[in-house]
């Protein structure tokens, strides 16, 4: 099983939750009686994230818990198994009422899911057949018609636990499941021992994600396509609740770039696995991803984006335009008045020290392939040689999740001579240094809209980026303000892995004075016109109160008209 691909998180730390969260078993005998969960307002269901990973997506879920008081919060947490990180490294706050770890490896569950066998169906050879051709048939009404219904029946009577009636997975076992997958999928073109394994991993990955009733809440907030979505739309609509999806990135393009190992910036189509030149193996689960996504988006009442192109994205993988709207990250942009300050105290340093000034430039990342620190490295010696010698980078970020890259980033420094223009910190706290630089560089091949962007752009910092994800739009596109204000650019963007056009960019940033001045000062006003954390806040607050039947704004209850079928 392709684990690597389903799940990002590797990191190992110790398995301790605060006493007052529940957590689900991890390992040995299961307990004599599962543990009570309140319903809550708003369960959000997370992917190898919140509240044991920091930083990117843990960061805005914890801002939309902590910025929203009022409403009452789970966490359903889906994670590998019970050697991933499972501490808390937020602290949750009292509105959070529970925390729910759910486990996708078939170890976790190996006793429940292995221990039946075909005669547990009690069916006949007859209807057993029947069963398998019916699931076959809603498999093909999915992908060829985009019609859910058929698989849903089948995962109310085989899988959902207050629901079933046969346990589906058994099916798998049966001669006569076998007999059909070799007459209705001969598409896969694997043998039938590779069939039955890949099969069994899906089967076991269903299990896990829609085998045990969910806590209740009015609203599932899933912040991921793939097993979180589909965890999300199950829960939803076994409680007759509503499901919301955002997709601050998106996980079928990123899941499939993964497994081909493509540069991450490049699209996918719902289409793709059904053209690309792979094995059968990788067809497989670019299907299982592709299909599950194309399953989830109805489900949805509303989908949420950080960024406008990524709706359109999100279209060719079969998403519902009509359904989507943006709702951007946010800061406290208060938060950063005394670092704005000294940024614009430093513009005086410049204009002093002239070409003696010694340009600090920034990285602030995890030092991994995905974010193109070795592209970076290239373009410091491409400025070095263009006679830009009074240049400092300093790389903020963990050096340890992927050992092999971090080596060839310090092999590449010192290869390069760049041993005395470049400093690693490993993990900082990045706030509390951000004064000290003058110019965020990201050479990411993958985005959505980076935190790290509005942070710098909240202390007034100009930005050279890659052209990926929801950066443009942060840093290069003009922005309306509500009034009919245009704000301009606040920096660069480049094509990802491009390591001239990154010099371009840093260049072009630092190398004039005056347009440097202006990028700062259209940072800050970009994030004070556009990205304030309470405007965000109060539309994820308002849009939790439409969804969830709470009591709701007029206007947001109205927008909630207008994006959501009736019948839903």
């Amino acid at each position: 099983m392709h684990k690597g691909t389903i799940l990002y998180s590797t990191l190992k730390s110790p398995k301790t939750l605060p006493k007052d969260v529940l957590p689900l078993r991890t390992s040995g005998p299961a307990p004599a009686a599962k543990p009570e969960y309140e319903d809550v307002d708003v369960a959000i269901v997370m992917e190898s994230t919140y509240p044991f990973l920091k930083g990117g997506v843990s960061a805005v879920v914890h801002d939309i818990v902590t910025h929203n008081p009022d409403l009452s919060y789970g966490i359903i947490h889906i994670t590998w198994d019970s050697n991933s990180p499972l501490t808390d490294l937020y602290g949750m706050p009292p509105n959070v009422r529970w925390v729910r770890t759910v486990f996708l490896s078939m170890e976790e569950h190996r006793q429940d899911f292995l221990s039946v066998s075909a005669k547990d169906l009690g069916m006949t050879p007859q209807q057993r057949e029947q069963l398998s051709h019916r699931l076959f048939d809603s498999i093909y009404a999915l992908s060829e018609y985009g019609d859910v219904d058929g698989l849903w029946e089948l995962i109310d009577e085989g899988l959902n636990e207050r629901t079933r009636q046969y346990p589906i997975w058994a099916l798998l076992g049966s001669r006569e499941f076998m007999q059909a997958l070799q007459d209705r999928m001969p598409q896969l073109d694997l043998s039938l021992a590779n069939s039955f394994w890949t099969l069994r991993n899906f089967f076991s990955l269903a299990y896990a994600v829609l085998g045990e009733t969910m806590p209740r809440a009015s609203v599932y907030h899933a912040h991921t396509t793939g097993y979180a979505s589909l965890l999300g739309a199950a829960a939803a609509r076994d409680h007759d609740t509503s499901f919301l999806l955002t997709e601050h990135n998106l996980y079928v393009r990123d899941t499939v770039n993964t497994l081909l190992d493509r540069n991450m910036a490049l699209s996918i189509t719902e289409d793709d696995y059904r053209t690309f030149d792979v094995t059968a193996e990788q067809r497989a689960w670019m299907a299982w991803w592709t299909e599950m996504g194309r399953f989830c988006y109805p489900s949805a009442r509303l989908i949420t984006y950080l960024y406008p192109s990524a709706i359109t994205e999100a279209a060719r993988l079969g998403t519902d335009i009509d359904k989507s709207v943006v709702v951007p990250n946010g800061m406290v942009i208060e938060e950063f008045d005394d670092k704005y300050r000294a940024r614009r105290q430093a513009l005086a340093t410049m204009e002093k020290q002239g070409s003696d000034y010694v340009w600090h430039l920034v990285y602030i990342a995890r030092v991994v392939p995905i974010k193109g620190l070795l592209d970076l490295l290239s373009s410091l010696e491409i400025l070095r040689d263009r006679g830009y010698p009074n240049i400092h980078l300093d790389v903020l970020g963990p050096t340890e999740h992927v050992p092999e890259y971090y080596e060839a980033c310090l092999a590449k420094i010192e290869a390069l001579g760049l041993t005395d223009h470049v400093t690693i910190h490993g993990t900082v706290h990045v706030r509390d240094m951000l004064d000290q630089f003058d110019l965020l560089v990201l050479p990411s091949y993958n985005e959505g809209q980076p935190i790290v962007i509005l942070e710098a752009m909240a202390a007034g910092i100009p930005t050279v980026g890659s052209d990926v994800g929801g950066v443009a739009q942060q840093i290069a596109d003009n922005l309306i303000t509500p009034d009919g204000r245009t704000i301009g650019p606040c920096g660069e963007t480049v094509t990802p892995g491009d390591v001239h056009q990154m010099a371009d960019g840093i260049q072009a940033v630092i190398g004039n004075l005056d347009e440097y001045a202006a990028y700062a000062a259209n940072a800050r006003t970009r994030v004070q016109e556009l990205f304030q954390m309470h405007e965000v806040m109060s539309s994820y607050n308002q849009i939790y109160r439409a969804l969830g039947d709470l009591p709701v704004a007029d206007e947001m209850a109205e927008l909630i008209d207008e994006k959501v079928p009736a019948e839903l």
